[in-house]
């Protein structure tokens, strides 16, 4: 094997996961390749856009503790590079008070000693101006909790991962990857081999595991991000701490709304269901349901009066969901050579830094700091299909 070729670990997808993955990998000198299909900064999967939010708010205790570490990575991270990626801005959580979410979220955040204020019919509006709070809704503050400068985050991990000694190569598409004591990774530019691999790849990690003979029961989805215009200038801008917000459930739906303030478009606050349409990640233009978008004008008329009820802009993002929402971080089950990061299920950026450390655990054969039996490949008995 020429020094070209040779690495000690290769990851494949360079997300957020894959990126921080890599820069993991090389903090611990390991010789490592990061590849990418497409050419870098890409908006085809599921990392792009200014902002994403980071919170503790979660109804699993595991998440939370995660996001304990997680934000000191993130500060690390910042202190490293000497770039801001984190804005502090709080959570806005608010639903049914007495339905199953809202009380396994205070009740999680609470166990947890996460700092929190609790809103009251009485008091809400005088901290959060231009939103109707539902009757019966309950109403808390992750205080936290924040927006993360998503396509800032992600440069800036890759810089430190080339700064590190990291191999970077973009527009190189893998057409196989053959298991073994060595894995040998084909690209559409050429063939490197490694002692181990990581499957980062988002919507199309189960192309590369059929190459291993494993499918996992992922399903790609693909989400419109609306942008809807402010009819005041400023009343849901962030420079005035307008929160992030998550409501798990209401009378539109008992999907997730979640909601940034106005930041990326000026005058544009993005407002978005957690959930779309089945798609296929190589033809995703021909998805063009709209059905989210006729619920979302219903909500933000009802909640958000101070917002025009027609988005002004409509991007697309792709999630790949698992069936219980959870995670993939696991070896592979033949070859443990072969790690397996996917189905962030939409909700994955914020855990990057955390998970990249996990899965260069999983890749060096250690033990990993957290654990993962939640997010395991053998949770899905009986779902999984062989791929040969």
């Amino acid at each position: 094997m020429s020094a070209s070729t040779d690495f000690d670990c290769i990851v494949i997808g360079a997300g957020v996961q894959g990126s921080f993955t890599a820069y993991q990998l090389a903090k611990k000198n390991q010789r490592t390749l990061l590849l990418e299909q497409f050419v870098l900064p890409h908006s085809r999967g599921s990392s792009h856009g200014q902002t994403r939010i980071i919170r503790k708010a979660y109804e699993e205790d595991f998440y939370t503790h995660m996001m304990g570490e997680c934000y000191e990575l993130w500060a690390q991270l910042e202190k490293e590079a000497g770039v801001k990626l984190y804005r502090q801005t709080g959570l806005l959580v608010t639903a049914p008070e007495k339905g199953r979410s809202f009380q396994l979220i205070k009740n999680t955040l609470q166990r947890n000693k996460v700092p929190i204020v609790i809103l009251t019919p009485d008091n809400f509006s005088q901290h959060i101006p231009n939103v109707h709070l539902s009757e019966g809704d309950g109403a808390l503050v992750d205080v936290t909790a924040g927006v993360l400068y998503a396509d800032r985050a992600l440069r800036t991990v890759q810089s430190q991962f080339q700064k590190l000694g990291g191999v970077i190569r973009d527009q190189e598409k893998v057409t196989d990857v053959k298991p073994g004591a060595v894995v040998t990774v084909t690209t559409s530019a050429g063939v490197y081999q490694a002692r181990s691999i990581v499957i980062t790849a988002g919507p199309w990690a189960n192309t590369l595991l059929g190459h291993t003979g494993l499918h996992l029961p992922l399903e790609v989805q693909k989400i419109n991000v609306c942008y809807w215009k402010e009819k005041v200038p400023g009343s849901y801008d962030l420079k005035r701490r307008f929160p992030c917000f998550v409501v798990p459930e209401c009378q539109e739906t008992d999907v997730h709304i979640y909601g940034l303030p106005s930041n990326e478009y000026p005058g544009l606050m993005k407002v978005c269901l957690h959930i779309g349409k089945k798609t296929d990640p190589d033809q995703r233009d021909q998805q063009s349901d709209r059905s989210d978008i006729a619920l979302l004008k219903r909500y933000i008329s009802r909640c958000l009066p101070g917002l025009e009820p027609e988005p002004a802009v409509v991007e697309s993002c792709l999630y790949t969901m698992t069936p219980d929402r959870h995670f993939v971080l696991d070896r592979h089950p033949t070859y443990k050579n072969i790690v397996i990061g996917a189905g962030f299920s939409g909700h994955g950026f914020k855990f990057g830094p955390i998970v990249g450390k996990l899965l260069s655990e999983l890749a060096l054969g250690e033990v990993p700091s957290y654990n993962l039996s939640p997010f395991s490949v053998a949770r899905f008995q009986g779902k999984l299909q062989s791929a040969l």
